[in-house]
């Protein structure tokens, strides 16, 4: 339930309006000992109420569709060194299409940037040659491989975890930061509501009735990045390729024509939903869509597909906390941030969830 009068965003609000404060020890580090044992934050009235996840069922009705993104997480991050010597990390962004090109975007972390045409050898392993800087202002590098990059990353790479878990990845990142239903690669971070799924929810939500689609976005290092102006309507989103197919989109018309409620498995999916409704004539039934979506969902967004969301807890200041309380309300978010944070919920990708009413 709204708590709050969603304010357009146009000025009004500031990024010190999505701050709070978080203990660091709120940070989980490791996931539930089960996917499903997570804890989550019923927030869809007024008054939030504890649960586990594996209660999900029970909050759901005979009808609803959840849509998850059947992303997969690939070994984005490698380690190697320039021709000098010196280290080089690589966090590979996206893996270019075309058959036989073996060509990646990736960030790169030097004490010097390499030039175009410089080999940089990773996991002492293969050479690949830095083609350009790209994208905007220029933060990213088109690399070439030897062979397909999907097959070089899963065979050399690391899980790309997120900056604030400390650890070095390990077996258990390898199975744990991946969904049970992971079909297509091409994310360098999980689709992290998706991750407290476990086969035995999905029989137990499937007998309730409770339908299942998907779609595809593959999540982008950007997720991560900071809000670094005061007014976040001067803010630009990263970009991220995304799919709704035919079957999603008629499941979803055929839910709504039932009066079914559309749940949204995470942010991601609810942006490539969001993204493909606004290339949908108003009043239409969502159309297909595949392509590129830097939308950016803050106060005063008109949603037309998501009816419930379940999402993970975000970092403070983010662009997450901001569509969260798009959806929700900005009030009632803050609400909820302080009863999670005083009743010890564990926070981020690792951490537990919370269900949200539009």
């Amino acid at each position: 339930m709204n708590t709050s009068t969603p304010r357009p965003c146009n000025g009004t609000y500031t990024v010190g309006d999505f701050d709070f404060t978080l203990p660091p020890e709120l940070i989980a580090q490791h996931p539930a000992a089960e996917r499903s044992a997570s804890r989550l934050l019923d927030g869809r009235g007024r008054t939030p109420v504890d649960r586990a996840f594996r209660d999900l069922p029970a909050l759901l009705q005979p009808g609803d569709l959840l849509v998850f993104n059947d992303t997969k997480v690939i070994k984005a991050r490698l380690l190697g060194e320039k021709p000098t010597g010196g280290a080089v990390e690589a966090l590979v962004e996206r893996v270019l299409p075309g058959e036989g090109i073996h060509e990646v975007w990736a960030h790169l972390r030097a004490s010097k940037s390499p030039r175009p045409g410089t080999l940089v050898r990773f996991a002492d392993a293969f050479d690949a040659e830095v083609l350009a800087r790209v994208g905007p202002e220029d933060a990213l590098f088109h690399l070439r491989f030897p062979a397909d990059p999907l097959v070089l990353l899963e065979r050399h790479g690391h899980v790309p975890l997120p900056p604030y878990i400390t650890h070095a990845d390990t077996a258990e990142d390898v199975a744990r930061y991946q969904t049970v239903f992971a079909a297509r690669p091409g994310a360098v971070a999980a689709p992290t509501a998706a991750l407290h799924f476990d086969e035995a929810l999905l029989t137990a939500l499937a007998a309730r009735g409770v339908q299942r689609t998907a779609v595809t976005l593959h999540v982008g290092a950007g997720t991560f990045q900071p809000v670094r102006v005061d007014n976040i309507a001067e803010h630009r989103m990263h970009s991220e390729w995304f799919e709704v197919g035919n079957d999603t989109a008629a499941a979803i018309a055929a839910t709504q024509a039932a009066g079914g409620r559309v749940v949204a498995v995470g942010t991601t999916t609810l942006r490539a939903l969001e993204s493909a409704a606004l290339r949908t004539p108003e009043g239409s039934p969502l159309a297909p869509f595949s392509g590129e979506t830097d939308i950016f969902i803050t106060p005063g967004f008109d949603f037309r597909v998501v009816d419930l969301l379940l999402t993970n807890f975000h970092l403070p200041r983010s662009t997450l906390m901001m569509l969260v309380s798009a959806f929700a309300g900005h009030a009632h978010i803050r609400a909820l941030y302080r009863h999670a944070v005083e009743s010890r919920y564990r926070f981020f990708s690792y951490g537990d969830a919370m269900l949200l009413q539009r």
